[in-house]
């Protein structure tokens, strides 16, 4: 996500840039209109969740209609990229937050509660409340569910010292807390076999932590651990190459395909299953902590999991790769970290899916086949220190799709600046008003329009 000055996105939000015919609009229009708008339980468009991809699309539908819903229960938004810098001491966690209502559209109807159901056969939503939703069409934009609970020990660990993490409001405060007193010893950095949000997240507090701690003249008296489920430290291997050199050079010490399982606060032991152990049950092995960020297992919410005809083997959101649409019902589309788009689930990569996912869903409503193909454009900025950060981007083949005309897998300062002041303005100000879908044009500007 990259900003222009002076840019006008308006006219990329409006009719005329989908390229197609006035007839088209005008169909789009009659399918999309707001006769329905009259039950208070029944809308053209239902969008479930409110975060990155639901308040914005909700935003994009909004002023083509007034019947569109966004069922969400939260009374804030937050801009989670931000919090590895907030549990790293380095910006304020207000920062990351809005009131819900001032991100959701004025003009589409906020219902605040909770999906506890879908029913796609019969077109409806059931919340927490017991009120029941009809839908023509549905956006799925409900994130990533996370599963603490999975790790015994957890979330209990979590009031014991030298414990956090910042992948949850509630935890995220307990990593800067467990940063600034950790005065040596062994510093544990987790990363879970399941898929995640921001798969450079749990080593971006590490780069950082080892930084405050250098400054601090706390390092010295420091050993910094990596427990990674994976195999590399990166799935790109231009960045993985330069990641890895990193760790060498600063005396990070990285264990592949390692996955923890339990915590012992009383003695402060973290036990991590050996993933490529042939021994059944797998061996394991147990370490001591001074202190730990942990990354909780994570899935889609239970409320999508656990309905079989929505979901893939794995419980994820069942849609078209390239279109979005889901593959079983035509009406509904999903957008996200909920999805099973095999890309790495970040904002970045949600703010491209917004455009494909606007386009495609006004051609289903005008009863046209999708054609607009999502190419699992995502990016990852990865801070390694403070004012250093390497900016991946890549594709769904994991090869690098990078914006600038430069080598983004060098540690610059200029995408530290870009990743802690200038994307965070994106989200706020174009993303969640439906005027940003991805930096694919900067691209071309800066290529003279080449590939």
């Amino acid at each position: 996500m990259f900003p222009l000055a002076n840019f006008s996105i308006e006219a990329a939000a409006n009719f005329r840039s989908l390229n197609v015919s006035s007839r088209f609009v005008r169909e789009c229009r009659q399918r999309f209109s707001t006769s329905r708008s009259l039950n208070a339980d029944s809308y053209d468009v239902v969008v479930v969740g409110g975060g990155a991809g639901g308040a914005s699309l909700s935003s994009v539908f909004a002023k083509k209609s007034k019947s569109v819903a966004v069922i969400e229960p939260n009374a804030e938004h937050y801009y989670q990229p931000l919090w590895t810098l907030v549990g790293a001491g380095i910006v304020n966690y207000n920062k990351s937050v809005r009131p819900m209502a001032a991100v959701l559209p004025k003009r589409a109807t906020w219902v605040k509660d909770k999906v506890v159901e879908f029913n796609p056969k019969n077109n409806t939503v059931t919340t927490e409340g017991g009120k029941q939703i009809k839908y023509e069409y549905l956006i799925v934009a409900v994130g990533i569910q996370m599963n603490y609970n999975q790790i015994k020990g957890f979330p209990e660990a979590f009031e014991t010292p030298g414990v956090g993490s910042n992948y949850s409001k509630l935890y995220v405060g307990k990593t800067t807390e467990a940063l600034r007193r950790f005065k040596g010893g062994n510093a544990i950095f987790t990363l879970p076999s399941t898929p995640i949000n921001c798969r450079g997240a749990p080593q971006k507090i590490m780069y950082l932590a080892d930084a405050y701690w250098t400054n601090t003249g706390v390092r010295s008296k420091s050993q910094l651990h990596f427990y990674t489920s994976q195999e590399t430290m990166f799935d790109v291997k231009k960045y993985a190459d330069v990641l890895t050199e990193i760790c060498t050079q600063r005396n990070l010490n990285v264990h592949f395909k390692r996955n923890m399982i339990e915590v012992k606060p009383d003695t402060q032991e973290a036990v991590f299953e050996i993933l490529d152990s042939p021994e059944t049950p797998k061996e394991t092995v147990t370490t001591h902590y001074d202190f730990l960020h942990v990354v909780p297992p994570m899935s889609a919410p239970d409320c999508v999991r656990h309905n079989k005809d929505l979901v893939d083997a794995a419980g994820w959101l069942d849609v078209d790769k390239d279109t979005l649409q889901h593959k079983k019902f035509a009406n509904i589309f999903g957008i996200g970290d909920c999805t099973n788009l095999p890309t790495s689930k970040t904002g970045s990569a949600v703010a491209c899916q917004i455009g494909i996912l606007q386009k495609n869903l006004m051609q289903v409503m005008a009863g046209v086949k999708p054609t607009s193909v999502y190419n699992g454009y995502t990016s990852c900025p990865i801070l390694t220190g403070h004012n250093k950060c390497v900016f991946a981007e890549f594709d769904y083949d994991k090869q690098p799709a990078e914006t600038f005309p430069f080598n983004q897998a060098k540690e610059r300062r200029t995408m530290y600046i870009m990743k802690k002041n200038v994307i965070p303005k994106i989200h706020f100000h174009l993303m969640l008003n439906g005027y940003w879908q991805g930096p694919a044009i900067f691209r071309k500007i800066f290529r003279l329009g080449m590939a």
